[in-house]
């Protein structure tokens, strides 16, 4: 006799929430019980939520005017003008630096009813927030034949999800921008449940520590590599076990990285070519200056100027890389120099104007040719005016016999307006030790 063992049956039950104005959501996959995403339950009401629209104009720059789609009175009483873009800021604060460079619509959303509670509550809460913001978008578009490519959402953290859920929701919105967009129950989950290239005319990420690592965007910006942020300190690494609350509850106080991007866009509104990146596979690559220079085509800016960039959606996922300073001002320029006819490992000591400032930098290592010209870049933090660069190099072990180790020439080009000075040098050195070109 055999006998059959009859298979297991799962019954699996899914729940729905609907809500008047905002239509409906379901807990079934892909919003919860797949992998990256063991998350249980519903979104909030709408009620508890409280989502805010809060409208600052250079007409009210100081105090901000609180619209509502419910009340849409309230809209046509503000300072809302349909010949201006409008940016959404969803958690941040960088409505005062938009007033310098433009005159745009700017309206912070707070949904911190929403998103102060346990994480897992506010990952649920993203979907009623973006709900909200096409419901706002819907009106202006009815009521004032104002087009969603006028609009840009600007999301930090969760934020940036909820941008994406908006331009999921509304076919046609402007411009996505995700300050390191949550990494928790996001990574690598699929493009419905987060933010994704499709959200949006054009989607670009600042990726700066704690946010999701992946591509999610047009353009996705890694400063330092998009793990550790100069002036941050690195957090240790939570054990796996820990609870997915606790530990962002910890995080949130502490998140110096996390917060970085917020920093990095604020300043790049105030200083249009500050943040030059530069399209590359890996940061490796990018330290290694396999990167540089910029193409034909010009290089990507990190933050509130990356539209202007002519090939920004040309394709999705294109990793773009840079450096940033540890302290404000956080951008850096690159100075690029030229060396002629010698065969050294290269390096270079940076002097600034005023306090003493010693700044090594890596320019190059192998066998130059003469008659060639060799370029490299250095990616270092200098405030105020070079003084003096002397140029090091430590003789290859295969020259030791031969007298003159400098070039007959060096020639540097710096900075932004390509000055150009010559530098020689010419005299015997040991192996392996450093000698300074003298300024001729």
């Amino acid at each position: 006799m055999y006998v059959v063992e009859q298979p297991e049956v799962f019954i699996l039950t899914f729940w729905e929430v609907c809500y008047k104005r905002l239509g409906c959501f379901t807990d079934s996959p892909p919003w919860s019980g797949i992998p990256g995403r063991q998350l249980a339950g519903l979104p909030s009401s709408p009620e508890d939520v409280n989502t805010k629209f809060l409208l600052y104009t250079r007409d009210n720059i100081m105090k901000y005017q609180k619209i509502s789609a419910t009340n849409p009175s309230t809209i046509k009483a503000s300072n809302f003008r349909t010949h201006r873009k409008t940016r959404f800021i969803i958690h941040g604060h960088l409505a005062g630096f938009m007033f310098h460079t433009e005159d745009v619509n700017c309206i912070l959303t707070d949904w911190r009813g929403g998103s102060s509670g346990l994480y897992t509550e506010a990952v649920n809460n993203v979907r009623i927030v973006g709900a909200e913001l096409v419901y706002l978008v819907n009106l202006l578009e009815k009521d004032y034949g104002y087009s969603p490519a006028n609009i840009h959402f600007i999301g930090h953290s969760l934020g940036a999800h909820a941008a994406g859920e908006a331009g999921r929701r509304k076919p046609g919105i402007g411009r996505i921008t995700g300050l390191d967009p949550a990494g928790p129950l996001f990574q690598y989950t699929p493009p419905t449940v987060r933010l994704d290239p499709s959200d949006a005319k054009f989607v670009d990420i600042i990726h700066t520590h704690a946010g999701i690592l992946q591509t999610c965007g047009h353009l996705d910006f890694y400063p330092n590599g998009g793990k550790k942020m100069p002036g941050c300190k690195q957090l240790r690494v939570p054990p796996a076990t820990r609870n997915i609350n606790d530990l962002m509850r910890e995080y949130r106080s502490i998140g110096c990285g996390h917060k970085r991007s917020l920093r990095y866009y604020a300043e790049s509104i105030i200083t249009p070519n500050g943040f030059v990146g530069y399209r590359c596979e890996t940061y490796r690559a990018f330290v290694l200056g396999d990167c540089f220079p910029c193409p034909k085509e010009g290089c990507p800016l990190m933050g509130h100027y990356a539209d202007k960039f002519l090939h920004k959606t040309e394709k999705e996922q294109q990793k773009v890389y840079l450096n940033t300073g540890p302290s404000p001002p956080y951008a850096r320029k690159l100075q690029n120099f030229k060396s002629e006819t010698v065969t050294l490992f290269l390096s270079t000591k940076i002097y600034k104007t005023g306090p003493f400032q010693d700044i090594f930098g890596k320019l190059i290592k192998g066998t130059f040719k003469p008659g060639n010209t060799y370029l490299n870049y250095i990616d270092t933090e200098i405030s105020g005016n070079i003084s003096k660069v002397e140029f090091l190099w430590k003789k290859h072990p295969g020259h030791v016999h031969r007298g003159c180790m400098g070039a007959e020439e060096v020639t540097i080009v710096s900075g932004e307006n390509g000055n150009v000075s010559v530098f020689c040098g010419c005299g015997t050195v040991r192996p392996s030790t450093w000698q300074a070109l003298a300024l001729c």
